[in-house]
């Protein structure tokens, strides 16, 4: 069985990976022959579905069939629930199925705790190393969860516009307001375009819409020129080079994937000589190096989904307030402000950027009580069944609170100077990076015993600390 598993992840990869590069080809076809200018929307519509549907097929077989059961079978509660209810019952189905997917996949079938699982990460049975891997886009629970997370955005999006007034909506909730259900074949095209359904990122219907019909450059240079609708339409800037920056930048991030994830594997925080002999710093140490050194796949993964999205001509906000065209609407990350967090919000904020705006407008704002906690239990259930998705979210309620509040409280007495801010910087940049780590490391290791025996190797620091 290990064997048969390790081969089986490996061609999942080499799957996935094959048709993200020929996605990104295909982006750039569909850009240069299919602009609106030389194709209409049904085309349009029609080609990123059907490339989207063969990907999945490739990559999935027979498990793709659980994204098509969804996709349809929401599409049927769009059409056919009371449009005061369609949110609601389109969140629960999504995830309800989504939730049933992970639970069958992790402990029905006998995969186990550190086996294949539906949420894009595959484990063999090894005791002495419970983490072995934890990659995206390889099993079909990346799809499921990127589709969820449309279905419920356009469920929401729809019961705001055709079922709230205009000034009980936010700004942005009025922005994406749908005024009228979409047909079949649009449905379809914004869950299943080969833009993002293998690794995402989620985008909004109407931003999505604005692209398939040629509008998505056009209205950011209107709004960055201060110019009307009824203004000459302008020059619209190629992705090329944000593209290729883009590109280097997942060359990099396979670099050292290769080389520094590999030397300090996760695994070895929760070894047991490694934690009877080595002293509490060098622990410490290690435990912020291999947190570290496991983010390249993650930038690998997003940052080439945005590079696909942008060839296609997807993805563009504006101009920046440097003058220059940005690349970055749909962006799943930003990796430099990752490196350099100062609070454990910024982290947050730039991490999983896209996840974190659906959370928003999904749960957060629309949460009659404890926001932040209902928003964290939704985050933990929309990643999967592992116990320690739970650790790591419950661990994150009191560290965000805690750290909204001393940076509330102390921050204002560090800002007379430019010496003493820079070295209050220095000082919440590696405390937000420990913290990061800290709460981060159950995510990693998935399970119940290698979770606890970490936290106590690390005597439960950064609990006692949150907690004073």
């Amino acid at each position: 069985v290990p064997i048969f598993s390790h081969v089986f992840f490996v061609l999942l990869q080499v799957n996935f990976l094959a048709c993200q590069l020929f996605g990104l080809v295909a982006a750039f076809w569909f850009r240069l022959y299919l602009s609106p200018k030389h194709a209409s929307t049904t085309v349009r519509h029609a080609v990123a579905t059907l490339l989207g549907i063969c990907f999945v097929i490739f990559c999935f077989g027979w498990y793709s069939a659980h994204l098509f059961i969804l996709v349809l079978g929401c599409y049927g509660i769009m059409v056919k629930a009371n449009i005061h209810n369609v949110h609601r019952y389109s969140l629960i189905v999504a995830m309800g199925y989504l939730t049933l997917c992970q639970v069958s996949r992790v402990y029905i079938f006998n995969y186990g705790i550190l086996s294949t699982d539906f949420s894009g990460r595959c484990f063999n049975h090894q005791p002495c190393r419970p983490y072995l891997s934890h990659e995206h886009s390889t099993c079909p629970s990346l799809p499921l969860m990127i589709i969820t997370q449309k279905i419920t955005s356009l469920a929401f999006q729809v019961h705001d516009g055709m079922c709230r007034k205009e000034e009980e909506l936010a700004t942005e909730q009025r922005r994406l307001a749908i005024k009228s259900k979409p047909c079949l074949l649009e449905y379809l095209s914004y869950q299943l375009n080969f833009l993002s359904v293998l690794a995402g990122p989620c985008s909004n219907y109407r931003d999505y819409f604005d692209f398939i019909e040629g509008s998505h450059v056009q209205k950011r240079l209107l709004q960055a020129n201060g110019k009307h609708k009824g203004s000459n339409r302008l020059a619209e800037p190629s992705p090329d080079g944000a593209v290729l920056s883009k590109l280097l930048v997942c060359a990099v991030c396979l670099i050292l994937f290769l080389s520094l994830t590999k030397a300090l594997p996760i695994s070895y925080n929760v070894d047991v000589q490694f934690i009877s002999e080595a002293p509490f710093l060098s622990r410490l140490t290690y435990a912020f190096f291999s947190i570290q050194a496991a983010r390249p796949k993650f930038y690998f993964a997003w940052t080439l989904a945005d590079a696909i999205n942008n060839a296609a001509g997807y993805g563009f906000r504006g101009v920046d307030e440097n003058g220059h065209y940005a690349w970055d609407f749909i962006s799943n990350l930003n990796i430099w402000k990752i490196e350099t967090a100062t609070s454990f919000k910024m982290f947050i904020d730039n991490w999983n950027i896209q996840t974190g705006a659906w959370l928003k407008r999904v749960c957060y704002e629309r949460a009659p009580f404890y926001p932040t906690a209902l928003t964290f239990v939704l985050s933990a259930l929309w990643h999967g069944v592992y116990p320690g998705y739970y650790f790591t979210f419950i661990t994150a309620i009191p560290i965000t609170i805690a750290a909204r509040l001393v940076r509330k409280t102390c921050r204002k007495y560090f800002l007379h100077s430019s010496t003493v801010k820079g070295m209050y910087d220095i000082v919440t940049w590696a405390i937000t990076q420990l913290a990061v780590g800290y709460t981060v490391m159950p995510f990693l290791l998935l399970a119940v015993e290698p979770t606890l025996q970490y936290y106590r190797s690390m005597y439960f620091y950064f609990h006692i600390i949150t907690i004073l």
